[in-house]
């Protein structure tokens, strides 16, 4: 069934288009009789206001994206309520995509948003190298804030959490208990976060002028599957030369080293610590509930929505800031035990 459109109301109601059209968007500037008549006419019509048009002539939208590394993972999945709640406040949609930890796809989602003329963009980016397509959307007005991402350009704002200092802090943890082998967890080192986690872990280990052996595994993703894959691979080391602690870039990879250990009969932190990053609610839930570097995750999402928003009402006159959240240590029993009362 076809959907009936304005002129059919106007005729139906016996007024011009531009009484419908005032009715729909100034309705105060219209009699109250003739306003009824057009109300009417829209409801016995089964009229429907194609409101993505009327944007698309005004050259902006109430429609707001995020582009996520991995709609699977339940850190993202806490930054996009926090960027929902400040989007809808605002009378805004937010829509989600996954690039799925690939720059091809999130290049197609980038093109297709431009397209719509989306209010801005929030997103995760996959590389931390040149960003062309972001540069375009910035060209053509189009309002970009990089979530869970430094950046040091001026033409955009940031929001993020030191996850230098957050890799020095698991790494302090691992070296307080005593660890002198330890595994690094995570990849592909080209996704920032990943590769300023295992900077602050190495130069905990520098500052500290500890002997301690850093081993630094790099998986093709950030999901439990390739956590336990890597524990595979480290379980195949000699026994002299397996780690006593492994720091995991995420949490989802921490748990797949947990659930692979443990099928191998292993103890938890007996044998091997974990600590992970982000402290999803699954990390305190696990069976062995996990260590984690926190992050306030829907901070990042509100935070980000807000620069957005302040962003496009300015326009021009727009300061671009970049907000830095500082992560803390969440201790559980994953790697609560000192590695020197072993036996």
């Amino acid at each position: 069934m076809a959907t009936a459109n304005i002129k059919e109301v106007a005729r139906h109601a016996g007024v011009s288009l531009g009484t419908v059209s005032n009715v729909l968007n100034r309705p105060d500037t219209v009699a109250p009789a003739t306003r009824q008549r057009v109300l009417d006419a829209i409801t016995t019509l089964g009229y429907v206001r194609n409101d993505s048009a009327r944007q698309l002539r005004a050259g902006h939208s109430r429609t707001v994206a995020i582009v996520v590394l991995d709609v699977a993972n339940p850190f993202f999945t806490d930054v996009v309520r926090g960027a929902e709640q400040v989007i809808e406040g605002a009378g805004a949609m937010l829509v989600v995509c996954n690039s799925g930890e690939d720059s091809a796809r999130e290049r197609r989602h980038l093109e297709l948003l431009e397209e719509q003329r989306v209010r801005g963009v929030l997103i995760t980016p996959v590389d931390h190298g040149p960003q062309p397509t972001l540069d375009k959307l910035i060209q053509r007005g189009i309002p970009v804030v990089l979530v869970d991402r430094g950046t040091g350009r001026a033409n955009r704002c940031s929001v993020a959490v030191d996850d230098v200092l957050g890799g020095r802090l698991a790494m302090d943890h691992l070296l307080d208990q005593g660890h002198q082998r330890i595994a690094y967890l995570g990849g592909p080192l080209t996704i920032a976060q990943v590769a300023d986690r295992h900077a602050g872990a190495a130069a905990a280990l520098k500052d500290r002028g500890s002997t301690a052996d850093l081993r630094v595994a790099v998986t093709t993703s950030l999901t439990v599957a390739a956590g336990r894959r890597a524990a595979e691979e480290l379980l195949a080391l000699p026994v002299r030369k397996r780690p006593t602690a492994v720091f995991c870039a995420n949490d989802l990879l921490a748990l797949g080293v947990l659930q692979e250990l443990t099928a191998r009969g292993l103890r938890v932190p007996a044998d091997v610590a974990i600590v992970g990053y982000d402290d999803i609610e699954f990390a305190g839930a696990a069976a062995v509930p996990l260590s984690s570097v926190r992050q306030p995750r829907g901070q990042l999402g509100r935070a980000a929505a807000e620069l957005l928003l302040e962003e496009a009402e300015s326009g021009a006159t727009h300061r671009h800031r970049h907000v830095v959240f500082q992560p803390e240590l969440v201790v559980r029993r994953s790697s609560d035990q000192p590695r020197r009362t072993r036996r």
